[in-house]
């Protein structure tokens, strides 16, 4: 995945190992929450709800023949380039998803430019998650292996490519779930990466902003790990300018 992202803010290398253990810990406590609010919310973000009795349950809902038409179109649009999947979708993966929530961070592609070396770096959000049913590939090694042209599971990339649609289908249909989300300071977007074509991607972001640091120091970084990695820095400086959704709301109002 590429993306622009807030850059250059000056940092010393001591500066920089202290920012990164605290990202880590904000990191973990925002993903620790997000999960247990996913975990409330997963009855919300069942399949059946949406598609009825293509999911293999005996009762049905108002609207799930549309539905599942809607999705074997979007699926078959998508479903080429990359993935190189027939173009028929039948009920099969529908009844065998996974309604367990699962989160992966956000990785793009940055080009590194130093002043003696250029290096392209996989950059991983601490802020941000591709939300998206439970399933055998995670984001990352569908990525890779669409990247490597590594021998694939056929059924199991199936799988990912129909659990992502209908993530994105249900966030659609019910807009209640995603307010509920964006009223706890999480913003709810559809994006796309370059390594998986035009499959819609429901991505959550925590109200905190992260930042990369100047790429020479990220390349300095990297010849010590030896990765060519580097996770983002979360802005500790705008803690005190964190927005309140419902004070925004109420000010609007008043205008």
């Amino acid at each position: 995945m590429e993306e622009q992202s807030s850059a250059g803010k000056s940092l010393t290398f001591e500066q920089l190992a202290d920012l990164r253990e605290k990202t880590e810990t904000i990191a973990q406590l925002l993903q620790k929450q997000l999960k247990a609010y996913l975990d409330t919310l997963r009855p919300l973000l069942a399949p059946r709800r949406l598609l009825g009795k293509y999911t293999g349950v005996k009762e049905d809902v108002s609207g799930s023949d549309r539905a599942f038409a809607q999705l074997q179109e979007q699926y078959k649009a998508v479903c080429a380039n990359p993935f190189a999947l027939p173009p028929e979708l039948d009920a099969e993966p529908l009844s065998n998803i996974d309604t367990r929530l699962d989160l992966y961070p956000w990785e793009y592609t940055h080009q590194a430019q130093g002043e003696r070396e250029s290096k392209l770096l996989t950059i991983t959000s601490p802020v941000r998650w591709v939300l998206t049913y439970s399933s055998e590939y995670t984001v990352s090694q569908v990525s890779q292996t669409l990247a490597t042209r590594e021998q694939r599971r056929s059924d199991a990339m199936r799988q990912f490519v129909v659990n992502a649609l209908v993530v994105h289908a249900m966030l659609a249909r019910f807009p209640g779930i995603a307010q509920l989300l964006t009223d706890l300071r999480y913003d709810i977007q559809t994006e796309k990466s370059r390594a998986l074509g035009d499959l819609p991607l429901v991505t959550v972001r925590s109200c905190l902003p992260s930042f990369r640091p100047a790429d020479n120091l990220m390349l300095t970084a990297v010849r010590f790990s030896g990765v060519p990695a580097f996770i983002e820095l979360i802005d500790l400086e705008a803690l005190s300018a964190l927005p309140d959704p419902l004070k925004l709301r109420i000010e609007q109002i008043l205008l």
